[in-house]
C-alpha cells in the first residue's frame, strides 16, 4: 500500500510539470498569435486550455482523495498541500494566455499590438515562456537554487510592464482608445503569468526546505 500511496505522490508531480509544459506552449503561441494576427493559432490557445484545467481537476482530486485516505504528515503532507497551491498557480497561467489569446481572436485580422510596441511584447512573452520553462525544471529538480533565481527574471518582466505604460502614456503617439486598453490588460495579462510562475518557485523552496522564501 506505501508502495502504491508513493506512486500517487510521483504522479502528483509528474502532473505539475506536464501542467508547466502546457502553459508555456500556450503562452508561446498566444504571442505569436498576438502579434501576427493568427485566428487559427489563437483559437487553438483557447480551446487547448481544457487540457490544464482538466490536469488541475485531476490533480486536485488524487491530492483530496490522498488527504482523506492517507493523512499524511510531515513532509508528504506539505507535498500534497503545496501541490494543490502549485496547480492553481498554473492554472491561472494558463487563464492568462488564454486571455491574451482571446485578445488577439478579438482585433483579427488586424493586430491589437502596434508596431512600435511589438519588440516590447514579443520580449515579455520570451520571458513568460522561459518563467514557465524553468518553474518546470524546478519542480522536477526540486531545484531551490534556480527557484530562487526566478524573481530576477519577473524584476524583468515588471520594468518591461512600467515601460509599456510609459510608452502609452508617451504623448509623441497616440493610440485610440481601443488600443490603449488592449495594450493595458495584455501587459498586466503577461505581468500577472511572470507573478504566478515566481509563486511555483516560491511554494518548492517551501517544500524543500520547510521555510517561507
Amino acid at each position: 500500500m506505501r508502495d502504491v500511496y508513493h506512486e500517487e505522490l510521483d504522479t502528483i508531480g509528474s502532473t505539475l510539470i506536464e501542467m508547466t509544459g502546457l502553459v508555456g506552449t500556450a503562452m508561446s503561441r498566444a504571442t505569436s498569435a498576438l502579434l501576427d494576427a493568427d485566428l487559427q493559432v489563437a483559437e487553438s490557445v483557447i480551446s487547448a486550455d481544457d487540457a490544464v484545467d482538466a490536469l488541475q481537476r485531476a490533480l486536485d482530486a488524487r491530492a483530496l482523495d490522498l488527504l482523506a485516505r492517507q493523512q499524511p504528515v510531515a513532509g508528504d503532507l506539505r507535498t500534497i498541500i503545496t501541490s494543490l497551491r502549485m496547480s492553481a498557480d498554473l492554472e491561472r497561467m494558463g487563464d492568462l494566455a488564454r486571455h491574451i489569446a482571446k485578445v488577439a481572436r478579438l482585433r483579427y485580422p488586424e493586430s491589437a499590438v502596434p508596431e512600435v510596441l511589438r519588440d516590447t511584447i514579443a520580449e515579455m512573452g520570451r520571458i513568460a515562456v522561459e518563467l514557465a520553462r524553468k518553474a518546470g525544471e524546478v519542480i522536477d529538480g526540486r531545484d531551490v537554487d534556480l527557484a530562487r533565481g526566478l524573481p530576477d527574471e519577473d524584476d524583468a518582466m515588471d520594468q518591461l510592464h512600467r515601460q509599456l505604460f510609459g510608452d502609452l502614456l508617451d504623448k509623441k503617439t497616440e493610440y485610440s482608445t481601443e488600443t490603449a486598453i488592449d495594450v493595458t490588460l495584455i501587459g498586466r495579462y503577461y505581468e500577472r503569468y511572470a507573478d504566478h510562475a515566481v509563486s511555483v518557485a516560491r511554494r518548492l523552496i517551501f517544500l524543500v526546505t520547510g521555510e517561507q522564501d
